[in-house]
């Protein structure tokens, strides 16, 4: 099957997620600055969460420019990506409307470790379709980041029960890791270019 409608689809969903969350962002109860103070926390959380969907929208378009064709298998991978990408709006405004608090904290750890697990089920779907020689088997061959993320999330979990501070100094340290797009696919993608050129 091509892939576009599938890429098209995930476009639409996190930019539908993105407006949700967008939308959470409540006018403030007064007129005068002050009235920022307040909504400080839900718009902070807003911030951190805008940052996870661009930094997967960003490595889900460089997955699927990297990616021929895809399956029925890889079509439930991407929906599963997307349903754990579709709860952060829920998340983000528990977050940000209990003012940090622990449960919120460690659900919010929840919901980014999963989808780190759904990207990862996405990304080797879509390796075992196309083959273990492929381009984004090659590509994807140093696994730093992806190792170190869920372990972050893992322990920012019960560490949101003795110190939230920590345990959102852990996501922000894992979102500033994959702010800069996955390199490894466009090097692999520019070199394949090269040697079809020569």
């Amino acid at each position: 099957m091509e892939k576009n409608r599938l890429e098209a689809f995930s476009d639409g969903v996190i930019a539908i997620i993105i407006t949700i969350m967008v939308l959470e962002l409540k006018m403030p109860a007064t007129p005068g600055l002050a009235g920022l103070k307040d909504l400080l926390p839900v718009f902070l959380s807003y911030v951190l969460s805008y940052i996870y969907v661009g930094i997967y929208w960003n490595n889900h378009h460089h997955l699927f420019h990297a990616t021929r064709h895809v399956t029925g298998g890889i079509l439930w991978a991407n929906l599963h990506l997307l349903f754990w990408l579709s709860l952060f709006p829920f998340t983000t405004a528990w977050v940000g409307a209990n003012h940090l608090a622990s449960a919120p904290t460690a659900v919010y750890g929840f919901v980014l470790m999963m989808a780190g697990v759904a990207y990862y089920i996405l990304e080797q779907a879509i390796i075992k379709q196309q083959g273990p020689n492929s381009l984004l088997a090659a590509a994807v061959g140093n696994r730093w980041k992806e190792n170190v993320s869920p372990l972050c999330y893992f322990a920012a979990i019960p560490l949101a029960f003795v110190s939230v501070w920590l345990a959102n100094a852990l996501f922000i340290f894992v979102a500033i890791l994959w702010l800069v797009p996955d390199r490894r696919i466009e090097r692999a993608l520019t070199e394949r270019d090269d040697e079809n050129k020569n």
